[in-house]
């Protein structure tokens, strides 16, 4: 098993020009979580719950130190349908590669007084996302 250090994951989205745009370099934390709707089964004299498979659902959460580049890619998105891709374990040939199209639902930018500007934002994936190798 090939082990990678979370500092080479890679995330890119679609800008509003509809470039994809890598913003791995504002990024300190990506969260890419995917789940499967269950619809129950179960019958009259069964003594143990069935299910069948529904639907997919996925959602990207990020933060990040904030930057005017970020700050104009993402909120230039806001609300949009744009493509992305994530690499979890960075762009070396043969690593995970995740590829889908998402809308940005949140963005937050916070600053405080005695810390560096950061970020975070919402994607929720709209479709079905799939799953290849760089």
């Amino acid at each position: 098993m090939a082990f990678a250090h979370g500092s080479k994951a890679v995330f890119k989205v679609q800008n509003s020009s509809g470039t994809l745009t890598d913003i791995s370099q504002y990024l300190t934390s990506i969260s890419f979580s995917q789940e499967a709707e269950t619809s129950e089964t179960t019958t009259l004299g069964s003594t143990a719950k069935s299910y069948i498979p529904g639907l997919l659902d996925a959602t990207i959460s990020i933060e990040g130190v904030y930057d005017p580049m970020v700050d104009s890619t993402l909120g230039g998105i806001f609300g949009m349908t744009r493509t992305f891709e994530y690499y979890p374990q960075g762009t070396t040939t043969g690593n995970p590669k995740f590829t889908g199209t998402c809308i940005l639902t949140s963005y937050n930018p916070e600053t405080a007084v005695d810390e560096a500007g950061t970020f975070s934002a919402e994607f929720q994936v709209s479709g079905a996302v799939t799953r290849t190798t760089a």
